[in-house]
């Protein structure tokens, strides 16, 4: 087997059709087609379903697919380190981050950091879903707050903090909450996924937690902000989302004595990564610039 084949079938996967992996590749579709076939063979296993419309990836093309991806970058790794030419950061970074982070902080300092690193190139995902960092096959993800058990390594870029707030509408009609247990009274709107959300506050030196309800769930913080500039109800988000709505007068802070201190933003990414060097200056990158964007 061929790292060659093995890069070929990844670009696949990774583009969805041929013609879009060859385009990548600076290859023809013929040939990109011939090797994955050839790699097929090899493996006596499909890998890819084909049809007129896109490729799909059958169960044993998934799985290694996953392997591929984590042999080839390891692969980069050694490269770099060994190659004196090579030591400087290279090669692709595919990063996954949460929309309105990305937007804000992350785009003006990827533009930044490329200018800085021409042969590093990046591939972004913004999104607020969390995704499976090892079996998508990202090499890197920005994550906010508490991080679950988990694996993966994780690196503190900044610390931000959390902003209980709502529209000065929406207090002149349902009353300013004294204390974190009024919110069971109230419309909050609920940053996240399915499941009972529970708010954390400060309350006689202990960080405790009130389950929260409302009319509105998203997994975006600019649609909750904004549900909430319309009077809708009480939202917590980190300040970088509403820092603009409450220097307007739009949003009003409420609870401020309760809430807890900072929380952090953590770039997260596999073990088997840790030594790639573009993904240690890309780390060391963010948490020096981040620190003066968001000063606590």
């Amino acid at each position: 087997m061929q790292l060659d084949d093995m890069r070929i079938f990844v670009a696949t996967v990774d583009a969805h059709n041929f013609t879009a992996a060859a385009n990548r590749l600076s290859l023809s579709k013929q040939f990109v087609s011939r090797r994955v076939m050839a790699l097929e063979e090899t493996l006596g296993v499909q890998l890819l379903i084909r049809n007129t419309r896109k490729l799909a990836v059958t169960e044993l093309g998934q799985e290694f697919y996953e392997r591929a991806r984590r042999i080839l970058g390891e692969v980069e790794d050694a490269e770099q380190a060994m190659s004196l030419r090579r030591a400087g950061p290279r090669g692709l970074l595919r990063v996954s981050a949460p929309m309105s982070f990305g937007m804000m902080h992350l785009s003006p300092l990827v533009a930044i950091f490329l200018r800085e690193h021409s042969d590093v190139r990046f591939d972004m995902e913004l999104s607020d879903r969390t995704v499976d960092v090892v079996g998508e096959g990202f090499d890197m993800a920005i994550r906010i707050g508490a991080l679950p058990d988990s694996t993966l390594i994780a690196q503190k870029l900044v610390d931000i903090r959390l902003v209980a707030c709502c529209s000065p509408g929406y207090l002149r009609r349902r009353g300013t909450p004294a204390t974190p247990r009024d919110l069971e009274r109230h419309d909050c709107l609920l940053y996240g996924h399915g499941g009972a959300v529970s708010w954390e506050f400060m309350v006689d030196g202990v960080v405790k937690g009130v389950e929260v309800h409302g009319p509105l769930r998203a997994n975006n913080g600019d649609l909750i902000r904004d549900a909430a500039v319309a009077g809708l109800g009480i939202v917590r988000l980190p300040d970088f989302i509403v820092a603009d709505a409450l220097r307007s007068g739009q949003l009003v802070p409420v609870l401020e004595a309760f809430m807890p201190g900072a929380t952090s933003v953590y770039a997260v990414y596999p073990q088997h990564r840790q030594s790639s060097l573009t993904i240690r200056a890309f780390v060391a990158f963010l948490r020096d610039h981040l620190s003066k964007r968001l000063p606590v």
